[in-house]
Parts: C-alpha cells; sequence; structure tokens
C-alpha cells in the first residue's frame, strides 16, 4: 500500500484531506482549506455569505469576513494549524499502522512544515460590464511592459535566476481563456505563480500561490507560517499598488506651480523640481521601476537604474546625484525615507502624481505637439491600434484649436 487518502469535515475547518504513507515512518500531509475555515466562522456567527468555489462573492458582513482571514496570519494561527492536524491524525488516521497504544509506547509524534501556500485578495464591483473593461485594460497595459527585472521586484526578489534556474523552472506572463471567455492573467517566476481573474459577475480576485515555500527564502517549520503569509500578502499589495498608480494617476491642481519652487528637507534647503530637466525625468522613472521592490530602494539602486534606462547619456549619474534628487522629491511629499535607514520608498500621492506627470508629457504632449500642425497624408495603416485612432481623432480637434488661438507652426 503506497498511501492513503482521509476525506475529513471539521466544524472548524471543513473539509480536510490528509494523505498518509502506508508504510513507517507514515510521512502525512495534510491539506487545509482557509476560505473553508472562514466559511465556518461566518456560520457560527449566523452571517449571510455566497461562494463560488472559494471566493467570497457576497457577504452580509465584510469586516467579520476580514477579521476572521486575518486570524491565519498571526501569530495565534500556528496553535490553529497545529490543532486541527494532531486532532485528526493520531485518532483517525494514523490508527490504521500504530494503535493509540503502540503511539504511546513508542513515543511517535509529527513535526509539522509547510509546503505550498495561496494568498488571494478580491475586488468587488457595483458593475460587471465596468469590471471587464477594467480588467482588459489592465492586461492590456501591463502584460507589455512587464520584464525579468519588473517580475523579481513584484515576487520580492532581490536577485535575478540564474541561466540554470531560468532554463529548469518557469519564467514568464501568459494570458489564457480556459472557459465561458474568462480571460485570466497569470504571472510565473519559479516556484510562485501570481494570477488575475474575474470570479462570478462582479468580483476581481488577485492570487499568488507559492508550490514550494522555499522559493521565498523562508524556514518551513509551522511556526514561521505567518512570515510566509506576510510575505505572500505583500506581493500582491504591490501588483496592485503599480497597476493602480497607472490606472487611476491625477496631478492635484496646485501641484505643478508648486514643483519648481526651492523646499526644506529638515535644516537643508533643496531646489524645486523642473519636470522638463531630463535627469529629473529619468529619476522619476527609476523610481517608479523600483518602488515595489519589498524592502524600498537605495540611492546607488537609483543610480544603476537611471544608467539602465538612458544608457551613455548618464555616464555621469552617480549615487550623489540620486540622493540630492531624492531629497529633493522628499520635500515635495513624493518620497519618503523608510525610518532611519538609507532607503527610500514612493508615498502614494507620489506614485501617482509622477506617473501622470510622466504619461502626459512622453504620451500626449509630445505625440501631439509633433504631429498637430503636419497632419500624415496617405492611406491609414491596416494594423492601426486603438490608441492610434485615438490621436488621430485629438490631432483633428487640435488643429481647430490652434487656428482658433492663434498658434502656427
Amino acid at each position: 500500500m503506497k498511501h492513503c487518502s482521509f476525506h475529513i469535515w471539521d466544524p472548524d475547518w471543513g473539509h480536510v484531506v490528509i494523505q498518509m504513507s502506508g508504510h513507517p515512518p507514515f510521512g502525512a500531509q495534510i491539506i487545509l482549506n482557509g476560505h473553508e475555515y472562514v466559511a465556518c466562522q461566518l456560520k457560527k456567527k449566523g452571517i449571510e455569505f455566497r461562494k463560488e468555489g472559494n471566493c467570497f462573492v457576497q457577504v452580509a458582513d465584510p469586516t467579520a469576513l476580514a477579521t476572521a482571514a486575518e486570524t491565519l496570519r498571526t501569530a495565534s494561527a500556528t496553535g490553529l494549524l497545529r490543532q486541527i492536524c494532531e486532532r485528526w491524525i493520531y485518532t483517525a488516521c494514523l490508527c490504521f499502522g500504530l494503535s493509540l497504544e503502540e503511539q504511546e509506547r513508542s513515543g511517535f509524534r509529527y513535526e509539522y512544515t509547510t509546503y505550498q501556500c495561496e494568498y488571494s485578495r478580491n475586488y468587488q464591483f457595483h458593475c460587471g460590464r465596468r469590471m471587464e473593461r477594467v480588467v482588459q485594460a489592465l492586461i492590456e497595459r501591463t502584460r507589455g511592459p512587464l520584464r525579468l527585472d519588473q517580475v523579481k521586484t513584484v515576487f520580492g526578489c532581490k536577485k535575478r535566476p540564474s541561466r540554470k534556474t531560468l532554463d529548469r523552472d518557469r519564467y514568464e506572463s501568459v494570458v489564457e481563456t480556459p472557459e465561458y471567455g474568462v480571460t485570466v492573467f497569470k504571472i510565473h517566476y519559479g516556484k510562485l505563480t501570481l494570477k488575475l481573474h474575474t470570479k462570478g459577475e462582479h468580483v476581481l480576485r488577485i492570487e499568488v500561490t507559492v508550490h514550494n515555500t522555499e522559493q521565498l527564502g523562508s524556514v518551513k517549520r509551522l511556526d514561521r507560517f505567518p512570515r510566509v503569509v506576510a510575505k505572500l500578502k505583500d506581493i500582491p499589495t504591490r501588483f496592485t499598488q503599480i497597476i493602480r498608480s497607472i490606472d487611476a494617476s491625477f496631478i492635484s491642481s496646485d501641484l505643478l506651480e508648486q514643483l519648481p519652487q526651492p523646499a526644506q528637507v529638515g535644516q537643508t534647503k533643496v531646489g524645486g523640481i523642473d519636470v522638463n530637466r531630463p535627469r529629473l525625468r529619468r529619476t522619476m522613472e527609476a523610481t517608479l521601476a523600483l518602488v515595489i521592490a519589498p524592502e524600498g530602494f537605495t540611492a546607488s539602486e537609483v543610480t544603476r537604474k537611471v544608467r539602465q534606462m538612458a544608457g551613455p547619456s548618464a555616464e555621469n549619474y552617480g549615487p550623489r546625484q540620486a540622493a540630492y534628487d531624492l531629497k529633493k522629491l522628499r520635500a515635495k511629499g513624493l518620497a519618503e525615507r523608510i525610518g532611519n535607514s538609507h532607503r527610500y520608498t514612493l508615498t502614494w500621492v507620489g506614485i501617482r502624481a509622477m506617473t501622470a506627470l510622466l504619461v502626459l508629457r512622453e504620451k500626449v504632449l509630445q505625440p501631439l505637439l509633433a504631429n498637430a500642425c503636419h497632419r500624415k497624408r496617405g492611406a491609414r495603416p491596416a494594423n492601426a491600434t486603438p490608441l492610434d485612432h485615438c490621436y488621430d481623432t485629438l490631432q483633428t480637434a487640435m488643429q481647430g484649436l490652434f487656428q482658433e488661438i492663434g498658434i502656427a507652426s
């Protein structure tokens, strides 16, 4: 007998699966579903909800759901997991190999480790049609720019995988349409997988799965389980911050006037921010690319990123220049230092404002001003994208605007 599978219904955890080897030392694998644990807790409190598979698509008290889910990533989660494991494995499963008397006489005990974990986050929309538009736009705009450097920082890794690891494991972003026209966007990074897809009519779900907890660089002992969950929680957080800042960026009414003005950080006076200067634009682009780093970024990392993005034109850009530029961003509330360390991160306002400034300049103003007065003649390309049609419409409207306000080429 190679192994046995036991399917148990637990009042606190719902469906529990235990797969046990049929020979000594009776190795066992216990599969628990956190969503069923939360569902059992809501049932005990009499809170109504509706599930589709492993996803809560409707709940009467979202706060109670969040509270029940948070218990699985606190320090007490270790005790909960050990309790459910020992509740069934010695009395209902191991007895087929060792009786209770033999277990007590031999002192046979299990030590538990974590192997595979999943963390998910759900966003509920009032309108299903709007959710579909948002999802398709996110996939279209996020998939193209994602390179291995961006993916590794999303997953909290500091170094690129080695050539041998790249050949052995899976590192790619894919779009799948498995059934009913539902689009699933997946990012594979070795033993880690991030998936974005819709669930039901109004729920957008982002979930991250670690297929082997060694990928996270943490100890697999059960007492380290809260750390594993905390690392998994950070991955969708960093991913959603980037895609949301691109989708909902903005510039406040007085920001453009305040940026060029001198400011002060502590006792040090610094100059203003001139977005027309290439050096500051490159610094902004570099910090936006590094903001998803799990522990922030340093001035040296900004220097390397600027040189990588700008090429030979940024050879004279060093850590001192990067530190001064970061001080300017801090003075305007766009960046902040992490504690007392030499690491930095961008504020929420800074992410949205700098993204909007760069996108407006590079994707709106420059293309329109370059071609608004001299329209291209001839047949239109057959493979024009929706963005090309938007530019064409804007250029046509701007010709009339220029004529009215008296701007000539």
